[in-house]
């Protein structure tokens, strides 16, 4: 039941306008200690204010923390820094979409012809690839789930070694984000090896 708290609690997060990124950190204890938010453009405070009241509902204990993306996205940035996704763009005509992805001031850039939600993980694993990480995984669906007001979207990774499947989810105006941020969520929740450039 936890990790069904949790996931809700960091969907809605994640939903928030100009959101990034979202880390939890756990006390000792495995309680939510530290939840931490990346975001860009926007007014960190206002942002801040909304994060907390939403923190209040799942963990009222929780310390929330708001970075501003442009300043933490340096060549300065800490080692251990999250991949992040800096843009999601998906031509409606086409098909076609970009997805450009930035680890500690570097980017990378994936594009796919297979529409904003296949499209936009498909391009956010070929953007993981530029950046140098070995990706072991491969996607096996992207899906929406039935909602009253943009639809969340569930990324299924299936681990090449293994076949063991791991799963993401995101909620965003637009699709190709959405699924964008759900490949990487899925990810997040496992260590990759990157490659020494």
């Amino acid at each position: 039941m936890t990790a069904r708290i949790e996931e809700d609690f960091e969907l809605e997060l994640r939903s928030l306008p100009g959101v990034l990124n979202v880390s939890v950190a756990r006390s000792e204890s495995g309680s939510v200690d530290v939840v931490t938010l990346l975001v860009y453009g926007l007014n960190t405070t206002e942002t801040h204010a909304v994060a907390s009241q939403i923190a209040s509902l799942y963990f009222p204990e929780a310390k929330i923390v708001v970075e501003d993306a442009n300043n933490v996205l340096t060549p300065n940035a800490i080692e251990t820094a999250r991949v992040m996704l800096t843009r999601a763009t998906c031509d409606e005509a086409t098909g076609a979409c970009e997805v450009e992805l930035n680890h500690r001031g570097r980017s990378g850039t994936g594009r796919s012809q297979s529409g904003p939600l296949i499209g936009g993980a498909e391009a956010t694993l070929l953007a993981l690839r530029e950046l140098g990480y070995d990706v072991p995984f491969s996607l096996a669906s992207v899906t929406n789930v039935p909602a009253s007001k943009n639809w969340p979207v569930i990324v299924t990774m299936r681990a090449n070694a293994d076949g063991a499947e791991r799963y993401g989810i995101a909620q965003c105006d637009a699709d190709v984000v959405a699924a964008a941020k759900a490949t990487l969520d899925a990810l997040n929740r496992f260590p990759m090896a990157q490659r020494t450039r």
